[in-house]
């Protein structure tokens, strides 16, 4: 899971920029990136008009005061601004920045579709709007409170698994969840949580879905489509899943943005950890302890991992916010595990990731998912050697001291 119930009183600022000054550096990254979401929900990326909505306006400002200052040509108009934001590396704009603030081909838009990515909700969240930032945990905490008032642990599981594998419904497949004995004590904040599609998502009367993480899919205009995961647009052209055709199933309803963002999408990297540790013949244990970590999994000698994964962008934004794996559920070795696409797109993240974290967490062993799933195989193969000693975090494939897995 992105963020975690347990990390809301933390600090979570990953940089200690709060003597910087608005118009520079990391302040402004974060006005940048919190303007472009509320553009984008407000009015949309490509339609707005004068007067601006002030988050805009104030970004625009901001980034035109940072050029003149820097001698740089400033941006005329938002219009302008927003099109740097798609085609200008972070890593080019005139910032003064700490090192790792940002890599070498970050961007806060998407080249092609120009819409938010990743990087820029993380660096958003970080926004003082305690509103936006928190939302999602907002939502899991409620869950969380409703599922334990009922004594319900499977109830929670079962709700995050709907966030993971149902980030679209119909309204009838809304409706029938009504119905769902394990989903009472939480249905009626699906309800909430589940919003109705805009007509934007809409191509020749149907909606579409990706095929890889399921959800939605924008149409653009060149008649391709853009996945709003950045895992899947590194894959490849987004396969479309399932077409729902608004004449026949109405408009359906999908989950609002913070949660299909901070919940669903390192869902799909949580669940799909559990099917290769599964493919092992490994017992896994899903959000156990009302999700104190994402997996407990269990060797047939008894042995247990406890497994958080982080599905972030951005390196030190996770290195800061580092802490030991929650005591319980009990276990043996406990793991922060980081999806390889993400290490794979950013040069150094682990290193980064190493320079960021806290004294608290120095120990913390940080694998990416193909890594980990390795040292369980490796681990199963000694279970089945006569004389040889199984494996542990402390064994032949510990992580090194600087965060970076031994080979």
């Amino acid at each position: 899971m992105t963020h975690r119930h347990d990390s809301l009183n933390e600090d979570t600022l990953p940089l200690p920029a709060e003597e910087w000054i608005a118009h520079d550096g990391v302040p402004l990254l974060k006005t940048l990136a919190r303007a472009l979401l509320v553009l984008e929900d407000t009015t949309g990326l490509d339609a707005f008009t004068l007067p601006y909505p002030a988050e805009s306006q104030r970004a625009l400002d901001r980034t035109v005061l940072a050029c003149l200052l820097h001698g740089e040509e400033p941006p005329a108009s938002l219009a302008e601004l927003i099109e740097r934001c798609r085609t200008l590396p972070l890593a080019e704009w005139p910032l003064d920045l700490p090192p790792d603030a940002v890599g070498p081909q970050d961007m806060l838009l998407d080249p092609d579709s120009g819409r938010p990515g990743d990087l820029c909700h993380e660096w958003a969240e970080r926004c003082p709007d305690t509103a936006a930032r928190f939302r999602d945990r907002m939502i899991v905490h409620t869950a969380l409170r409703l599922c334990r008032e009922y004594g319900e642990e499977e109830a929670y599981t079962e709700f995050r698994r709907l966030l993971v594998r149902r980030p679209l419904l119909t309204v009838a497949e809304l409706s029938v969840l009504g119905g769902d004995l394990v989903l009472e004590p939480v249905y009626e904040l699906v309800t909430r949580i589940y919003q109705e599609v805009p007509d934007s998502y809409l191509r020749d009367g149907h909606y579409s879905t990706c095929g890889r993480c399921l959800t939605l899919l924008t149409p653009v205009r060149d008649g391709s489509w853009w996945c709003e995961r950045d895992r899947c647009r590194r894959i490849g052209p987004a396969p479309v899943g399932r077409r729902l055709e608004r004449a026949v199933v109405g408009r359906p309803v999908q989950l609002e943005r913070p949660l299909r963002q901070f919940v669903t999408g390192p869902g799909r990297a949580e669940a799909d950890l559990e099917q290769g540790l599964l493919t092992l013949g490994l017992d896994v244990r899903m959000w156990p302890g009302y999700d104190a970590y994402d997996l407990l999994v269990t060797f047939p000698d008894g042995h247990r991992w406890a497994i958080d994964v982080k599905d972030w962008a951005h390196p030190v934004f996770l290195g800061r916010s580092a802490r030991p794996v929650p005591a319980d559920p009990p276990y043996d070795d406990g793991f922060w595990v980081v999806p390889q696409h993400r290490i794979a797109a950013r040069p150094g993240y682990l290193a980064a990731f190493a320079r960021a974290r806290p004294a608290r967490a120095r120990d913390l062993p940080l694998l990416t998912d193909r890594a980990l799933v390795s040292r369980a195989a490796a681990r199963l193969r000694d279970l089945k050697t006569p004389g040889t000693r199984p494996r542990t975090a402390a064994g032949p494939n510990r992580t090194s001291p600087d965060g970076v897995p031994h080979a």
